[in-house]
């Protein structure tokens, strides 16, 4: 429904920016006296407008034929995982962990391998194929909800999880700036896991805090810490570093994961005895499918974003910000991406559609480029995630979900600025 909403308020706007700007064109000599400013390009908008539904729903084509190669390779992966074991041995490692974040679910209960898989798909940047795992999750979780109307606690703490989910591998951003020419489209890994992590630790903290589960448990404390301390002790041994190491080290380390979770998950199911190949066309097979069903919305969201920012309304909120930041004194490079910061929460494809038109304006190896990839990846489609898990199961009561998702959600993109600056401008 929220998509309804912006769908026709990007194509209103843009209608009437563009008649403002029309008109403002044949009164420019009367306007300039009030420090209104009309050029001849203004007279074009229409035009602009128009060409610009063209020009998006051929890109947006493109995108998804680059898109489905990488979906499928990773779903077939990640089947193999999946088969080999891998899934299960993960569920049983974190259950300890999740009994203390989860207490009304019962050991052993089978809703902790799907929150895995769901988590798992999240963390390597498969958003679509981590939808049916959290569905499923949330129907298990449902069984045990004694309010059948009303989110229980451990719902309440997955969705707030899987919103802000830390990312391992943002295998789609990757593939976006791939797809649009970007010299080194791994540069976000690293950047990106950073702004996640704070992002999920903010969530998990709200959450915690109303539902008064003990947070200085031992083993929490043990996880987080480790974790908290893992990235601190990064980041500050990354702000004593040159930028080009920073750059390379990024690069580097996000290939080297890639590449070795490849190469484990073929080992283990080698081991396992399963058949590699026929278990990764299975797997691919959903990935093609999945890329598919893309398009529609692609499409829909390029050409309603392209025709808003056609309009020139976008170019006047993000000046309007930019001149808010400069006359506080803060650089202001960062607000080029704001529009995919802003849009995520609401889309995953409107958010998608802001990064691939802030790259085609900026340029892909820009620094708001590289910030809007790190929106991309470090935030979720809090209200989009909201409506679908929970409508499945008919919960009409979210009680404090949303409040808690978007406090995570301003955290991470509070966090991708500090790490974008100290990634990408020193």
């Amino acid at each position: 429904m929220v998509m309804h909403y912006i769908f026709l308020l990007f194509f209103l706007i843009a209608f009437i920016a563009a008649l403002i700007r029309t008109i403002g064109y044949f009164y420019k000599d009367f306007l300039a006296e009030w420090g209104l400013i009309f050029s001849d390009a203004d007279l074009y908008a229409f035009r602009d407008l128009v060409q610009a539904t063209f020009n998006m729903a051929e890109a947006s084509i493109g995108i998804v034929i680059y898109l489905i190669g990488i979906m499928t390779l990773w779903l077939g992966i990640l089947r193999i995982a999946e088969k080999g074991g891998v899934i299960n041995w993960m569920s049983k490692k974190i259950e300890p962990f999740f009994i203390l974040l989860f207490p009304e679910i019962p050991k052993g209960h089978e809703a902790h391998g799907a929150i895995v898989m769901n988590f798992a798909a999240n963390m390597l940047g498969l958003d679509n194929a981590a939808t049916p795992f959290g569905i499923k999750a949330m129907e298990q979780l449902q069984t045990i909800n004694p309010d059948q109307s009303k989110a229980s606690n451990a719902q309440i703490m997955f969705l707030v999880l899987n919103t802000s989910g830390l990312t391992l591998i943002p295998i789609s951003v990757m593939a976006l700036r791939a797809a649009e020419g970007a010299s080194q489209p791994t540069n976000v890994f690293l950047p990106i896991l950073l702004a996640t992590y704070f992002a999920s630790l903010a969530g998990l903290i709200v959450v915690g805090v109303k539902q008064k589960i003990n947070l200085f448990h031992p083993r929490i404390l043990m996880v987080l810490g480790g974790l908290t301390a893992f990235i601190a002790g990064l980041i500050y041994w990354l702000t004593s570093q040159t930028q080009e190491f920073i750059n390379g080290f990024s690069t580097v380390t996000g290939n080297f994961i890639l590449m070795s979770l490849i190469i484990m998950f073929l080992i283990i199911g080698y081991r396992k005895g399963i058949n590699l190949y026929e278990t990764f066309i299975e797997g691919a097979k959903e990935g093609f499918s999945t890329s598919i069903k893309i398009i529609p919305y692609l499409v829909g969201i390029l050409v309603a974003i392209g025709v808003f920012r056609a309009s020139g309304a976008m170019d006047f909120i993000i000046d309007g910000i930019e001149w808010i930041v400069a006359s506080m004194g803060f650089n202001t490079d960062f607000v080029g991406a704001l529009p995919t910061a802003f849009m995520k929460p609401l889309s995953g494809s409107g958010a998608r559609g802001m990064m691939i038109e802030t790259m085609q304006n900026y340029g892909p190896d820009s620094f708001q480029s590289f910030l809007s990839g790190i929106f991309q990846g470090s935030t979720e489609t809090t209200f989009y995630t909201i409506a679908v898990y929970y409508g499945a199961i008919n919960i009409s009561k979210t009680r404090y979900t949303a409040v808690a998702g978007l406090i995570a959600d301003f955290a991470g993109i509070l966090a991708a600025i500090f790490i974008g600056y100290l990634f990408f401008e020193g």
